[in-house]
């Protein structure tokens, strides 16, 4: 049976990486981004689609569409991701006083909102027989392992997305039977949303996203799937929620 991934957020680098390595693995992938599809380069094994609002309405629709085809998928990679934009001077958050609505209604829309929509409407068309929706989280997000402080727009909503993860994977083992969710922290990769912040990372510890893409693939594909739900690093090791 041919392997359909879907990627969610395909503009971006580990997004990217994600792609081809599962495209040079015969999978059948599914590329949705708010760019044009004219944007990408055509690969073979790849269908680039864009949804440039990802709300509700639209997310469903193309779900729907996807079901109306006879779709079903087996592997589910949200990467959708926000940390800082300049150009609307939202960084994370040093103090209290930095915190404002506007990050605030951003960092939720884009790491918490919108992965959550997609799960929603994807319990529809994974495969029963073994499928695997992995979401984009940050150690950041774990409210155990919080001893730093700072950061509170990003953490709040990655342990946001966390607890829904979990929360859905209750419904989801239940309706799809073989499925696994996974919170995944891809350690501190070379991309646009990390490149304010690399500059007290060592060299050993700055991935790139191709390696990114090779490691969450093999550490996913060993994780027991008996578990419903998992949240896990860049190295396989379990993060504490």
């Amino acid at each position: 049976m041919k392997n359909n991934v879907l990627i969610v957020g395909a503009s971006g680098g580990i997004a990217s990486a994600l792609i081809e390595q599962y495209r040079l693995n015969d999978a059948a992938v599914i590329a949705v981004s708010r760019a044009p599809a004219s944007e990408f380069t055509p690969k073979e094994n790849v269908t680039y689609h864009q949804i440039a609002q990802q709300d509700d309405a639209h997310i469903g629709a193309f779900v729907k569409k996807l079901n109306e085809q006879g779709v079903v998928l087996n592997t589910v990679v949200i990467t959708t991701g926000f940390l800082h934009n300049e150009e609307k001077e939202v960084h994370p958050e040093k103090r209290l006083e930095d915190i404002s609505e506007q990050a605030l209604s951003a960092y939720f829309f884009t790491n918490s909102i919108t992965p959550a929509l997609w799960l929603k409407h994807l319990v529809n068309i994974v495969s029963k027989e073994g499928s695997t929706l992995v979401c984009l989280s940050a150690r950041v997000g774990s409210i155990s392992d919080n001893g730093l402080g700072g950061w509170y727009g990003y953490r709040a909503s990655k342990a946001a997305l966390n607890m829904f993860v979990k929360t859905a994977s209750v419904e989801y083992k239940r309706r799809a039977k073989d499925v696994m969710l996974v919170c995944y922290h891809p350690g501190t990769v070379d991309t646009g949303l990390s490149k304010p912040f690399q500059k007290n990372v060592a060299a050993k510890k700055l991935f790139t996203p191709e390696f990114t893409a090779k490691q969450l693939i093999t550490h996913v594909s060993k994780l027991d799937r008996d578990q419903a739900c998992h949240f896990i690093d860049w190295n396989g090791e379990v993060v504490t929620w």
